[in-house]
C-alpha cells in the first residue's frame, strides 16, 4: 500500500517559512548564537588586517616594526583568539542543544498530530514510512536548524565585510573577483536542484525499507514456519539496491556541484594572482594589500567551501522539513463540530437511521441504507458472511469512519454532533486481533482507565477471569507481557483486554468477533468473562461460532443486501432460512 503524500513540492523559501515558527521558543538562544557567529567572523577577518599592518611597516621601514608593536599585535589576536573559542563552545553546545530543542518540539507536534488522523489514513499509509519521518528526517532537521542560520549568517557577513574591505584596496580588481560568484550561483543551482530531488527520493525508499524491515518481523513467525527467509531477502534486496540506485544518482550531482564548486574556487585564485599581478605592475595596488587581498579571498572561498559542506546537510534538512509538512497539512476529516456537545449520562439506546458508507470515493458501497434500532440493554448479534459489513458498522458507531449518509444516533443524539472523547469514552471494545501494548499486566489492564489503583485492577481481572492466571505469572502484574503479548496465550490476551473494558465500565459494548480465534477451553473461560461484562450494558456482538449466542436479545442475518433475518434464536431457527442453515452447519463442526 503506497504511502498517500502527493502535496506539490516547495520552494525554499516556502519551506523555510513554514518551519520559522520553531525558532519563536528559542529566538534568545538563535540571536546570541547569531552574535557569537559574527564575534567568531570577526576574529578571522582581523587577521589578514593584521597581516597587512605589519607587512606595510616592514614596507616602508623594519625599524618601525617595533618588539612593543609586534607584542601588542600578538597580545590583541591573543585576545581575539580567546573570544572566538568561547563564541564557538556556544555556538557547538547551546546552537546544537537549540537544534535537539525544536526537534523534540516537532516530533511532538507530529505525534500529536497522527493520533488527530483517522483510521482511513492509516489505512493507506505504511507505518514504515510514518516511523523513518519522526526518527530520520528529524534528525536531519536538528542539523539543519542549528546550522543553516550560522552557515548563511557567517558566509553573508564574510561576503559583505570582505568586499567592502577589498573594495578599499582596489575597487576593480574586487569587482572582477566577486563578478565570478553570480555565474558560480548560476550553474550550481540546478545541480543543487537535482540533489535535493534526489534525497527526496531517498527518504521515500528509506521509509519503503523501513517498512519492509516491520513487515518481514512482525511476521517473523509466518516466515520461518513457511521456510520463506530466501523469499524476504530478496524482497529487501530489491528494495536495498533501489535505495543504492537512487543514492548513486544523488552523489553524481553532489560530486558535480563540489567538482564546480572547486573549478570556480581555482578560478578565482587565477583571476586574482594574475589581474593583481598587473595591478601590481602598474602601481593599482601595493605588495602588503596583495597579501591582505589574497589572505581575504582564501577567507572567502573557505567561507564557499564550507556552504558547499553544508550543502548536503541543507538538502537533507529541507528534504525532512518537507516531509515533516506534508504529514502535517493533512486534515483530520474526524473532529469535534462546532456545536459538538459531551455525551453524558448514557442509557444506551442506539439507533442507525439509513447509514450508507465506502471506505472511499472509488469503492463500492460497504453498507447501503441501513436501519435498526438497538433498546437500552439489549444484546444485539450480527451474524453473515464475510464481506456484509458487520465490522464496518460497528467501526462507525465510535466514528473511527465518517458516514457518507444518513445518521447514528445514541439515546436521540446525533453522535457528529457528540464530543469524540465522549462519545469514545462511553464505548467498550473488545476484538479478535487482541493488542497488547510492550510493558506489564498492569500497563495493559490500566490503560482502560489511566490512573487506576492495584485494587481496581485486580478487581477488573477478577471480573474478567484473568486474576487467578495473572497472579500465577512470575512477576504477578507487574510480569512484562512481550511485543504485542507474545509471552501470553490468546485466551490469556483476550481476557486482559475484557479486563481493560471492565475497568473502562462503559455503557455501550462492541465485541467484534472475540472468540473466533481461540480454542474451545479459552473460549469457555473467556465466553464467561463476556457474558459477566456484557451483563447491563448495551451491546453489539459480531458472532462467528453461532453456539454461543444462543441467549441474545436479537440476532441480524446480515449480508451485502442488508439484513436479510431479523429474531431471536428460536424465531430464525423456526424460520429455517439462512441462520438456521449456518447454525447447522456450525453444529456439525
Amino acid at each position: 500500500m503506497e504511502e498517500k503524500t502527493s502535496t506539490p513540492k516547495r520552494s525554499y523559501l516556502r519551506t523555510i517559512k513554514r518551519f520559522l515558527p520553531y525558532y519563536k521558543k528559542y529566538k534568545g538562544i538563535l540571536v546570541f548564537d547569531l552574535f557569537c557567529a559574527a564575534l567568531t567572523t570577526l576574529c578571522e577577518l582581523v587577521l589578514p588586517l593584521l597581516v597587512r599592518k605589519i607587512t606595510d611597516i616592514a614596507q616602508t621601514d623594519v625599524s618601525l616594526l617595533t618588539v612593543e608593536l609586534i607584542l601588542k599585535c600578538g597580545i590583541l589576536y591573543l585576545i581575539l583568539r580567546v573570544i572566538d573559542t568561547a563564541a564557538y563552545y556556544y555556538m557547538a553546545s547551546i546552537g546544537h542543544v537549540m537544534g535537539t530543542r525544536m526537534e523534540t518540539d516537532m516530533r511532538r507536534d507530529f505525534f500529536a498530530h497522527l493520533q488527530k488522523l483517522s483510521f482511513s489514513y492509516f489505512d493507506n499509509t505504511k507505518v514504515g514510512t510514518l516511523m523513518s519521518r519522526i526518527t530520520s528526517d528529524m534528525f536531519d532537521i536538528t542539523e539543519f536548524a542549528h546550522h543553516c542560520p550560522e552557515e548563511f549568517f557567517i558566509a553573508g557577513l564574510k561576503i559583505v565585510c570582505s568586499f567592502i574591505i577589498l573594495s578599499t584596496m582596489n575597487i576593480w580588481l574586487t569587482l572582477i573577483v566577486f563578478a565570478i560568484i553570480p555565474i558560480m550561483l548560476l550553474v550550481l543551482t540546478p545541480l543543487s536542484k537535482r540533489s535535493r530531488e534526489g534525497f527526496r527520493e531517498s527518504r521515500k525508499q528509506v521509509g519503503e525499507l523501513n517498512s519492509k524491515v516491520e513487515d518481514t518481523l512482525l511476521g517473523i513467525h509466518e516466515v520461518k514456519a513457511f521456510s520463506n527467509e530466501d523469499i524476504e531477502e530478496a524482497k529487501f534486496e530489491e528494495g536495498n539496491l533501489k535505495f543504492l540506485d537512487i543514492k548513486k544518482i544523488v552523489y553524481k550531482f553532489m560530486g558535480a556541484y563540489h567538482a564546480a564548486t572547486r573549478g570556480f574556487s581555482g578560478l578565482m585564485y587565477i583571476t586574482m594572482i594574475v589581474i593583481g599581478a598587473f595591478f601590481i605592475r602598474s602601481g593599482g595596488i601595493s605588495g602588503s594589500d596583495f597579501v591582505a587581498y589574497m589572505l581575504y579571498v582564501t577567507t572567502l572561498l573557505n567561507s564557499v567551501s564550507q556552504i558547499v559542506t553544508f550543502t548536503e546537510q541543507f538538502q537533507r534538512g529541507t528534504t525532512g522539513i518537507e516531509r515533516f509538512c506534508e504529514v502535517m497539512d493533512i486534515e483530520p476529516d474526524i473532529v469535534n463540530t462546532k456545536d459538538a456537545v459531551p455525551l453524558c449520562d448514557v442509557s444506551g439506546e442506539i439507533e442507525y437511521d439509513n447509514v450508507t458508507f465506502r471506505y472511499s470515493g472509488d469503492t463500492p458501497e460497504v453498507i447501503h441504507d441501513f436501519s435498526i434500532k438497538i433498546a437500552k440493554g439489549e444484546n444485539l448479534v450480527i451474524v453473515g458472511p464475510s464481506g456484509g459489513g458487520k465490522t464496518t458498522l460497528c467501526a462507525l458507531l465510535p466514528r473511527f469512519y465518517e458516514l457518507d449518509a444518513g445518521v447514528i444516533r445514541i439515546d436521540g443524539k446525533d453522535i457528529k454532533h457528540l464530543t469524540l472523547d465522549s462519545l469514545r469514552d462511553n464505548i467498550g471494545i473488545v476484538q479478535q486481533n487482541v493488542y497488547l501494548f510492550s510493558g506489564s499486566v498492569r500497563e495493559n489492564i490500566e490503560y482502560g482507565k489511566p490512573g487506576a489503583s492495584l485494587d481496581e485492577i485486580k478487581e477488573a481481572a477478577k471480573l474478567a477471569g484473568a486474576h487467578e492466571f495473572i497472579e500465577s505469572l512470575p512477576n504477578g502484574y507487574d510480569t512484562y507481557v512481550g511485543e504485542r503479548g507474545v509471552k501470553l496465550s490468546g485466551g490469556q490476551k483476550q481476557r486482559i483486554s475484557i479486563a481493560r473494558v471492565f475497568l473502562k465500565n462503559p455503557p455501550i459494548l462492541i465485541l467484534d468477533e472475540a472468540t473466533s480465534a481461540l480454542d474451545n477451553e479459552s473460549e469457555r473461560l473467556v465466553q464467561q468473562s463476556l457474558e459477566k461484562l456484557a451483563k447491563g450494558r448495551t451491546t453489539i456482538t459480531i458472532a462467528h461460532r453461532l453456539t454461543t449466542i444462543k441467549n441474545a436479545d436479537k440476532i441480524i442475518v446480515l449480508t451485502e443486501d442488508g439484513i436479510v433475518e431479523a429474531g431471536s434464536h428460536h424465531e430464525l431457527i423456526s424460520k429455517n432460512g439462512m441462520y438456521a442453515e449456518m447454525y447447522k452447519l456450525y453444529s456439525a463442526d
